[in-house]
């Protein structure tokens, strides 16, 4: 029977509701990572060799493997990823050693039924295609089942697993060891780079990730089919986009000539978008393409400084940015880094004039501080917003869903509301539980309910101090 949701504003108070609480007392320096797949998992890190994962669909916590984080102290941070290649680190695909019109053969070491999850294929038989996964074998080897294809699966399959990842930031004094990324397929941790950082993330900082792949599916900000195609550019002569509006957002060529790349936009005129790397082949006007956010990049904020950086998965490198508008103010204790991707007001869904997907907002914390970073443009603004007069110190938590970021100040258990596209700010009820200590920690999250086109989101918060989980409905 289709769930109907019958809540309103003001008849529906809002409340928060008792979840099953944490195994760890939450303290300083804890944070929840939510990859947002199917499932909706959470990653908890309590500390540097201990980690425990939490399913909203079971409400119940589970111990995984140590993460053993070289560092985790002041600077810690995570965030989602949306695509996994297995325990490999600096790497974009996989390739599959064989199959047939229905399995794919890998050479991956598998340690999950990934029933319900996907598994995008970039290069040889069925480009382009994204195919729910039916079932799988576990260990090495494993062989993926998806529905029978017209061509069989061969050694040239290039493919990538539509997996949650998790990337663990620990901060402090760097080391080999200091960044992780948790593999959910492998039940792996893997050790990225720090090359290109400071010696020393010492005070609260942010890692934002910008992925193609949310809830169920790919989330594109604009589809079409190609007119024409050169070396590095694909052309659609019925568009009229912003000029450069598209930069560093990735573009995926889903069918067609080319199916299966994926880019990342360097620059676009209204009708033509240019890429930052060839296309091996090359696109015509039977391509259909999606733009969408870029899987390869995640951005690092903090450290006390303006100064930004961007880690690019499949190289495993850091860049430092330099944008072409500094940051009006170094972000303190309780920043903030939300990349906003899914208000439904029109005038940020248009694709001649995109908002969705292009902006990273961020309290500089230790005050009322917004900014907002546009990917784009490579530049910061400071917003406005009101009223501002609330401050945001150690403590704070925020979660994003929709339309709105939700914030927890501090200790107090008030909870506000920034909606994003009316840049004003709303109280959103309190949680009336007693917190206790200070400090950075990252324990809230959001989840959705679905059942056909009904989505019910609810806010998770994770207290300080005190052993418990609650959950809001967002009315």
């Amino acid at each position: 029977m289709p769930t109907t949701n019958g809540t309103r504003k003001i008849l529906d108070l809002k409340r928060w509701e008792y979840c099953t609480p944490p195994p760890v007392v939450p303290t300083s320096q804890h944070l929840i990572i939510s990859a947002k797949h199917v499932r909706q998992n959470q990653v908890y890190i309590s500390s540097a060799g201990i980690a425990h994962a939490y399913s909203p669909q079971e409400d119940g916590w589970v111990q995984l493997p140590s993460p053993a984080l070289a560092t985790f102290t002041q600077g810690c941070c995570g965030v989602g990823g949306s695509f996994s290649t297995g325990a490999t680190a600096g790497a974009a695909s996989l390739t599959a050693t064989g199959g047939t019109t229905s399995t794919i053969v890998t050479n991956q070491t598998l340690a999950r039924d990934l029933r319900g999850y996907s598994v995008h294929i970039l290069a040889g038989p069925n480009a382009g295609l994204t195919l729910e996964i039916l079932s799988n074998t576990i260990g090495a080897n494993a062989t993926i089942t998806v529905a029978t294809q017209a061509s069989a699966f061969s050694a040239s399959t290039v493919y990538r697993l539509m997996t949650p990842t998790f990337f663990a930031f620990g901060g402090g004094t760097l080391a080999s060891g200091s960044f992780k990324r948790y593999d959910f397929a492998t039940n792996s941790w893997v050790t990225l780079a720090n090359t290109g950082l400071p010696a020393t993330f010492g005070t609260d900082a942010k890692l934002v990730s910008t992925p193609s792949w949310i809830d169920t599916g790919y989330k594109a900000f604009a589809t079409g089919t190609a007119t024409a195609g050169g070396a590095s550019t694909l052309t659609n002569s019925a568009k009229a986009w912003t000029t450069n509006s598209w930069t560093n957002f990735q573009i995926r060529i889903t069918a067609g000539t080319g199916a299966g790349q994926i880019r990342t936009v360097a620059s676009n005129t209204g009708t033509v978008i240019t890429t930052s790397a060839a296309w091996t082949t090359q696109p015509d006007a039977t391509s259909q393409y999606s733009i969408e956010g870029n899987d390869d990049f995640i951005y690092l904020m903090g450290n006390a400084a303006v100064a930004m950086y961007r880690y690019s998965i499949s190289g495993n490198t850091w860049t430092t940015l330099a944008p072409g508008v500094a940051r009006a103010g170094a972000p303190g204790t309780a920043l903030s880094g939300t990349w906003v991707h899914s208000v439904l007001a029109t005038d940020w869904t248009s694709e001649n004039a995109i908002q969705n997907g292009r902006y990273i907002y961020s309290f500089r914390g230790s005050g009322a501080s917004l900014d907002r970073y546009d990917i784009a443009l490579n530049a910061w603004a400071a917003l406005t917003y009101a009223p501002a007069t609330e401050t945001f110190g150690a403590g704070t938590r925020y979660a994003y869903c929709k339309d709105a970021i939700y914030v927890t100040k501090e200790m107090t258990g008030r909870c506000f509301r920034l909606d994003v596209a009316r840049s004003s700010m709303d109280g959103w009820g309190t949680l009336l539980f007693p917190q206790s200590g200070s400090g950075q920690l990252e324990t809230m999250f959001d989840a959705t309910y679905r059942d056909g086109d009904t989505e019910i989101d609810y806010i998770y918060l994770v207290p300080n101090g005190v052993q418990a989980t609650f959950r809001q409905m967002v009315i």
